[in-house]
């Protein structure tokens, strides 16, 4: 009999398919991908790091550390920083990242250079591999020349990736690797400079998790870090760990609205079905087998559904590595494993089933007379089962939220989140029933009486179709706002009082020459702001090597290990805000001196207004006390500081210095830092123009992934949409040809539906874009402490295609009804 029945019954039945298949398909490809990535990290973790494990420490080790790392026997050695390099062939200059490596690195995996020889050959022969993408940009080619600080070396090859490196990472500073050898020869490690010094390891015999736990305290004591291979697997499994859990909420959501469709196309099925079951009762079928007819209908259509989506999704899965390429620093390999695939059966059937049970409940309650009643409504069934299956509903979306976010808190909110808006979203649609049909407009035209009527009358779909449409209207608006707001956060406003350049490691001797090379190419200098170099020696008294020692303590790690460059100067500037305490502008006195320090470094050294901080200024010690505690964005392209030491203090401590300007376009900052590069090699230049832009592309392409997965959400609830006011088609089709009969003109019939369905699509559209909306500014106000100011996009797109797309489904119901005489339309139906 089911099958019979869902034979008859199967273009409504492929509706309730495809309200799970992206759903499920989403699910799976998720867990598929997020299982392939998992398995690479562990596999790559080696050709990751290039070694099994590295020292690395951000100054020249001391001699205890050096003894350390004697005793180890390094493999191979690089010491790497951020310098400007120049191409003499076409006097072009660039901000790179100098690697200077002696030894046969990497161990594992290679470097990828062309010629191939160029990696092999380049310390022997004494050249430099070159970014490709750089010597593309500059029309460099193997065989010319590369001048770095004092140093001018031929270019041996294109270096197109090394161990560690990715595509974000290299694209503000890409890489140059040229032979230890020549480092000191470049005169650009000088006092101040920001370097790195890591020693490589060959070791596939030692225990590694024994070595970390034993030689990185050590190491610690003198600020300096042993990093194993597989610690780097730890750490880029917790850095995709985010991506994977949004990309899990996502599909959970898509999974979550093919839910409501099944709950929904479900409860309109069964009510044209009550006769048929009734009829079934009085030829001697029992409660249990009528009701065991449509559950195995169901249970079919989610293993159908389950089916289908696993295979959309095995396909699917082949999209993520192109999508997520620029966020992974090697290539995927993708494999199927059985367990995602289990579960996306198992899943489809089970969801199916639960979310199905609450309308077919109503066919136990089917008494044989119905046959006979004009009221096709069932007994309701008791409280007591519904209240058992909305808590297995309940327990099945924190159970699953639980199982994707490995979180209790987190897999709690969102599960009250989801009740939240669908109550929401449920009790607008009850108001707007109540308040249509308090406020009836009695006196109105028939043709809006009648779609006015439709609202509130038995076995409307106001309730169904609102929040269908609502939810999905919210979830992509939301979307979108988000993404505004996370946009807004990065624009630079273009003025020629906000610096966008910005020129890094000038001597104390070289400020004057620098401020007339920016005067000789007709630029301001906006800020001089002085740099000094220190290190925390103790806070509230106790040593920092003591605390570092003390496995009970309170203050971050970072804190004791930081290298601090501070400045002074006699007033806050636009991206700091008072927190606490008095700003102290100059201090010429004797005893502490009074410092400003941002909110995250009290937090986090546990310091408060009034604590005494001993600094080490290179040899020097300096007692200072907490003077105000400061809140810095630190999200504006600009310098900020954690410590700020007032005028009067540090003037005469060793220091460099930064300089800011602003350029109108890419001509002057190219001239200004070929004449920069070539009286100055050590000095930095940083075009925050070129840096924006970066910043601009990459949240373009974080914005593509985050639209791209909610196109999944999306379509299923399109597709839920369709299945809610496609599975009232026959319904309508009788209420039409009524009409009809009793004498209505196909023009009044149209209107009364197409004003039905554009009530419903306007309502449920534009509450959910006022759901997002309020969602987005709180959003604004508590996570990105940004003002918000909604996009009337979503008012202008959105809401007008969503609410074209019921009328357009809604009047596609009732085609049959204007084509063909009532009693053909009847036949048809029946």
């Amino acid at each position: 009999m089911a099958w019979r029945d869902a034979k008859d019954s199967r273009v409504r039945l492929l509706l309730f398919v495809a309200s799970i298949v992206l759903g499920i398909a989403a699910v799976v490809a998720i867990q598929l991908f997020s299982q392939n990535l998992e398995d690479n990290i562990k596999q790559q973790s080696k050709a990751l790091l290039g070694a099994d494990y590295l020292i690395d420490s951000r100054q020249l080790p001391n001699e205890r550390t050096q003894e350390i790392i004697d005793s180890l026997g390094p493999d191979a050695f690089e010491v790497n920083f951020v310098s400007m390099i120049a191409f003499p062939k076409n006097g072009g200059t660039k901000l790179v990242r100098v690697r200077g490596i002696e030894g046969a690195f990497p161990f594992y995996g290679e470097i990828d250079s062309q010629p191939e020889s160029a990696a092999k050959n380049y310390q022997y022969n004494g050249g430099a591999l070159v970014d490709a993408t750089l010597m593309l940009q500059y029309d460099i080619v193997p065989g010319d020349s590369i001048k770095v600080g004092k140093v001018t070396l031929p270019i041996a090859g294109a270096l197109k990736a090394i161990p560690g490196s990715t595509a974000i990472s290299t694209s503000v500073a890409p890489p140059v690797i040229i032979p230890y050898r020549f480092i000191a020869d470049t005169e650009l490690i000088q006092f101040g400079s920001r370097k790195e010094y890591q020693y490589f390891f060959e070791d596939t015999e030692s225990d590694l998790e024994l070595l970390e736990r034993t030689i990185d305290p050590q190491l610690d004591v003198d600020n300096a870090d042993l990093d194993t291979h597989t610690a780097t697997s730890r750490n880029l499994g917790r850095r995709y760990d985010n991506v994977g859990k949004f990309l899990n909420l996502v599909a959970f959501i898509a999974l979550l609205l093919g839910c409501i469709g099944i709950a929904s196309s479900v409860n309109i099925y069964i009510k044209e079905k009550l006769k048929s079951i009734a009829v079934l009762k009085c030829m001697g079928a029992s409660r249990r087998q009528s009701f065991l007819i449509f559950l195995i209908q169901i249970a079919g259509i989610g293993l159908l559904g389950g089916v289908l989506g696993t295979l959309a999704a095995v396909g699917l899965q082949e999209s993520f590595p192109y999508i997520l390429q620029d966020f992974l620093p090697f290539e995927v390999e993708l494999r199927i494993t059985p367990q995602p695939l289990v579960l996306g059966v198992v899943l489809g059937v089970l969801m199916s089933v639960l979310f199905a049970l609450l309308p077919l409940l109503g066919t136990w309650f089917v008494s044989p007379l119905q046959v006979l009643r004009v009221d096709s409504e069932a007994t309701n069934p008791s409280k007591k089962p519904q209240f058992v299956l909305f808590t297995l509903i309940v327990l099945f979306l924190f159970g699953f939220s639980y199982w994707l976010l490995k979180d209790t808190v987190y897999a709690l909110a969102f599960v009250i989140g989801v009740l939240v808006i669908f109550s929401i979203l449920g009790g607008v649609s009850s108001l707007i029933m109540k308040a249509v049909k308090r406020f009836f407009p009695k006196n109105a035209d028939y043709t809006l009486r009648q779609p006015l009527l439709n609202l509130f009358r038995p076995n409307n779909q106001t309730l169904v179709l609102i929040v269908a449409i609502g939810l999905g209207t919210f979830l992509i608006a939301t979307l979108y706002f988000t993404k505004d707001i996370l946009l807004a956060k990065t624009q630079l406003e273009k003025s020629e009082n906000n610096p966008n350049l910005v020129a890094l490691d000038i001597q104390s001797q070289q400020v004057d020459s620098v401020q007339r090379t920016f005067e000789e190419n007709n630029l301001r200098v906006i800020n001089n702001i002085p740099l000094v170099t220190m290190r925390l020696h103790s806070i509230k008294g106790v040593p920092v090597k003591t605390l570092q020692k003390d496995t009970t303590r309170q203050v971050s790690r970072w804190i004791l290990n930081h290298e601090f460059r501070t400045t002074y100067r006699d007033s806050l500037i636009a991206s700091e805000q008072l927190l606490s305490g008095d700003w102290i502008p100059n201090f010429e006195g004797d005893g502490m001196i009074p410092i400003s320090i941002s909110e995250n470094f009290a937090g986090d050294a546990r310091a408060k207004v009034g604590d005494t901080l001993v600094f080490n200024v290179q040899g020097v010690l300096m007692e200072t006390k907490v003077g105000s505690i400061r809140q810095v964005d630190w999200t504006r392209l600009q310098l900020n500081f954690l410590v700020v030491f007032p005028s009067g203090v540090l003037e005469e401590a060793p220091q460099f210095n930064v300089l800011t300007s602003y350029v109108g376009n890419e001509k002057i900052s190219a001239d200004l830092q070929r004449d920069l590069v070539e009286q100055f090699p050590n000095v930095s230049i940083i075009d925050l123009r070129q840096v924006y832009s970066i910043i601009e592309e990459i949240l373009d392409k974080v914005s593509w992934v985050i639209n791209f997965m909610a196109f999944f959400s999306i379509l299923t609830g399109i597709i839920v949409l369709i299945g809610s006011v496609r599975t009232s088609k026959y319904q309508r089709i009788r209420e039409s040809v009524l009409l009809r009969t009793l004498g209505a003109k196909n023009k009044q019939i149209l209107k009364i539906s197409a004003l039905e369905y554009l009530f419903l699509g306007l309502l449920g559209s534009l509450t959910g874009l006022l759901l997002a909306m309020i969602g987005s500014v709180l959003l604004a106000l508590f996570l990105f402490q940004e003002p918000f100011t909604p996009s009337v996009i979503p008012f202008l797109i959105f809401l007008p295609a969503l609410v074209l797309l019921v009328v357009a489904i809604g009047l596609s119901n009732i085609r049959p009804v204007l084509k063909s005489s009532p009693l053909e339309v009847l036949r048809g139906a029946g």
